[in-house]
C-alpha cells in the first residue's frame, strides 16, 4: 500500500466511510475499527500534531523574528508528524513555560511534551503521565563570569544564583548545598530570558540549569567568551518526550518513533540514503526498519513507512544532534553519553523485528 492509499483512509470523513461499507457488506480491517476514538485517530482528525516547546533556547526550540522555529525538539516534532500523519509540516509548535508544561499536557492542549522536562520518579507516578523515551541525556551545571576566576561550584558558597522556577534545578542545588554544606541564595526566574538577562544584569552571581542549556544561553551573551561553565555536573538530568496516559498505544507509537531515528544512525541509515535503503539494502534490520518486510507497528496504528517517513523529515539522531547541539550548531556539544551505545553511549533502540 502506498502512502497515499494509507493516508487517505485517515481523512475526516473514514469514519462515514466504514459505516456505508459496513451497510452494503465490504470488509473494514480490524486496525482500522480499532483506531476509532483512539489518540492517534483523534490527531489524524485534526490533521495537525501539537508539541509542547521551550519558550526559546537555542539548540532545541528556538523562534526566529521570522518566526521561523528551529532546533532539536523541534526536528523531532517533526519527525513525530511525519511518521502519523505522513507530513513533517502538519505541527503546531506551542511555547510552554516550564510552569505551565505539564498543566498543559495534561489539559490537552498538546499532544506530545518536548521541552526539557526530566524523567523523575515523582513526575512518573502522577497517573496523568507518561514519561515515552529519553532523546537527551544532561546534567545540571553552572554558568559563571569569567573574571570571578572560580574553578569549582564549590566555591559558590553565599552565591546569588538564577533558577527557573518550578524545576528540578531548586531541589538539586538544595541536595548539592546539603552534602558539601553550602549556602545559595536563590533568585527564581520564569523563563530562560528572563533568566540570561538577570544574569546579565548581575542580580545573580551563576545561573544554573541543564548543561545543554547553559551553552545555548552563553551564546545568546554579548560576550560570551567571557563567562565559563564550570565543570561540576550536579544531578542526572534524562530529557524525555512526555504524553497523557490515557492512551497506552499512543505512548508506544511516540516510543518507537525516538527509537527509529536512534536505530537509523546505528544502521548507517540518514535522511538522504533512507528511500533507496529501502529498495536496495540487504540488511534484515534496515529492511524492517524501513518497512520494505511487513508493517510491525500496525498495532499501534503505524503503516510500514512510519519510520521511513519519520528519518527522511530531519535525519537520523546524529544528525539531528550535529545540526542543532553539534559543531555544525554553533554550541559545539559533545556527544558523551548521547553517543551510540557501540560508541560509548547511552542511545540505544530495541529490536525492530
Amino acid at each position: 500500500m502506498t502512502p497515499i492509499a494509507f493516508f487517505d483512509f485517515l481523512l475526516p470523513r473514514r469514519l462515514a466511510r466504514a459505516a456505508t461499507a459496513f451497510a452494503l457488506g465490504f470488509t473494514v480491517s480490524q486496525s482500522q475499527t480499532a483506531e476509532l476514538g483512539t489518540q492517534m485517530y483523534e490527531l489524524r482528525e485534526r490533521g495537525t500534531l501539537r508539541c509542547g516547546v521551550d519558550t526559546g533556547l537555542q539548540g532545541f526550540a528556538r523562534q526566529d523574528e521570522e518566526g521561523n522555529w528551529s532546533g532539536f525538539e523541534v526536528d523531532l516534532c517533526r519527525a513525530y508528524a511525519a511518521a502519523f500523519l505522513g507530513d513533517a509540516d502538519r505541527v503546531d509548535l506551542v511555547p510552554l513555560t516550564t510552569q505551565a508544561r505539564l498543566d498543559a499536557l495534561g489539559e490537552g492542549e498538546v499532544d506530545i511534551l518536548l521541552r526539557n522536562t526530566t524523567w523523575t520518579l515523582s513526575r512518573d507516578a502522577i497517573e496523568r503521565f507518561t514519561f515515552a523515551g529519553v532523546y537527551y541525556y544532561d546534567g545540571q551545571g553552572f554558568l559563571v563570569p569569567r573574571d570571578l576566576a572560580i574553578t569549582s561550584a564549590r566555591e559558590l558558597d553565599g552565591a546569588r544564583i538564577c533558577v527557573m522556577r518550578d524545576t528540578t534545578t531548586a531541589l538539586n542545588l538544595a541536595d548539592y548545598a546539603a552534602t558539601h554544606e553550602l549556602t545559595f541564595q536563590l533568585v527564581e526566574v520564569d523563563t530562560v530570558r528572563d533568566g540570561i538577562n538577570a544574569y546579565d544584569r548581575g542580580e545573580c552571581d551563576a545561573l544554573s540549569n541543564d548543561l545543554s542549556g547553559l551553552a545555548g544561553m552563553r551564546m545568546t551573551l554579548e560576550e560570551p567568551e567571557l563567562h565559563v561553565i564550570l565543570p561540576d555536573v550536579i544531578s542526572k538530568e534524562p530529557l524525555s518526550a512526555v504524553v497523557a496516559s490515557r492512551d497506552e498505544k499512543f505512548a508506544d507509537a511516540v516510543r518507537w518513533v525516538l527509537h527509529a531515528v536512534v536505530a537509523a544512525e546505528e544502521y548507517g541509515v540518514t535522511g538522504a540514503n533512507a528511500s533507496e535503503l529501502a529498495e536496495t539494502s540487504t540488511s534484515a534490520e534496515v529492511r524492517r526498519l524501513l518497512g520494505a518486510e511487513g508493517a510491525l507497528a500496525e498495532g499501534l496504528f503505524l503503516d510500514a513507512q512510519f519510520a521511513l517517513r519519520a528519518i527522511e523529515a530531519g535525519g537520523n539522531y546524529g544528525e539531528m544532534f550535529e545540526r542543532n547541539l553539534g559543531v555544525s550548531s554553533g554550541l559545539s556539544l559533545r556527544r558523551g553519553i548521547n553517543a551510540q551505545w557501540n560508541e560509548g553511549g547511552l542511545m540505544y533502540a530495541p529490536p525492530f523485528r
